[in-house]
């Protein structure tokens, strides 16, 4: 394949239209700019560092040392998921219900791609199993986390109304139902626009690295495909188990709203 090498200078260009909407966003006082700078250096820094350790992990394939690499991306997404909600859960709620949610769905639906569908030997190959368990973990993490802030906010501020269909008798299921079903749905939303504007808005990321690195347009678009319907599956797993965890810890065993289970802020 005709791979164009990228020079360094090439990267610190494209770091210079980071800068200037960095800039940009100090201008309008956007309140974005150490966001964006810091943004910015994690990639950097944290690409390379998964550069390094591929590289290592191609010359030795290793299950124990791919599997410990699985975990440290499940505990960092949960993490992520945890950093971005406002009225989180309080204590470890929050970041073990994320965990636990996209960990049995991305786990799951990896090893089925990877043993069923692609049919790798052996089916832990690094090449194939750390970017399609990264992708499935990226997009997950983004639909748990967009699925629980929209039910905490929601039950912290209709909290009254909630209460309100506990007194007339319904169960903890009955009064959150539609809070789920708007949780499951905001988190679904993102990787449902990005299936329906496949080949039409966007060319997904994975195919276009695929064709730059000379693979055959046909097969980047037949991997593509895969992927996508993977990372919907898997998204929408995680999120519903997930909005299911997340509503339930909204209740004590009397079925009783704790509201005091969530962050004021």
């Amino acid at each position: 394949m005709n791979v164009i090498t990228l020079s360094p200078w090439a990267l610190a260009l494209a770091a210079v239209l980071v800068l200037a909407l960095a800039l940009l966003s100090l201008r309008l006082r956007l309140t974005l700019t150490q966001e964006i700078i810091i943004a910015a250096l994690r990639t950097t820094v944290q690409l390379l560092l998964v550069g390094l350790v591929l590289k290592t992990l191609f010359t030795h394939v290793h299950l124990g040392l791919i599997t410990l690499i699985a975990c440290v991306m499940v505990l960092i997404a949960g993490r992520e998921v945890v950093a971005r909600q406002r009225h989180g859960y309080t204590g470890m709620w929050g970041f073990g219900m994320s965990v636990m949610s996209m960990a049995v769905s991305a786990f799951a639906v990896t090893v089925f791609a990877l043993v069923v569908l692609i049919g790798t030997t052996p089916w832990y190959t690094p090449q194939y199993s750390i970017p399609l368990l990264g992708m499935m973990l990226g997009n997950t993490m983004s639909g748990v986390s967009l699925a629980l802030d929209r039910l905490t906010q929601s039950a912290w501020h209709q909290r009254a109304q909630i209460e309100a269909r506990l007194l007339l008798g319904q169960d903890w299921r009955e009064s959150v139902s539609g809070l789920r079903r708007d949780a499951v749905r905001v988190g679904l939303i993102p990787t449902v626009n990005a299936m329906a504007a496949a080949g039409v808005v966007s060319l997904p990321g994975m195919m276009t690295g695929q064709i730059l690195a000379g693979t055959p347009p046909l097969e980047a678009v037949k991997y593509q495909i895969l992927i996508m319907f993977l990372v919907t599956a898997c998204t929408g797993f995680a999120t519903l188990a997930a909005v299911w965890l997340g509503a339930k810890r909204l209740f004590d065993e009397r079925e009783r709203l704790r509201i005091d289970r969530l962050r004021a802020e």
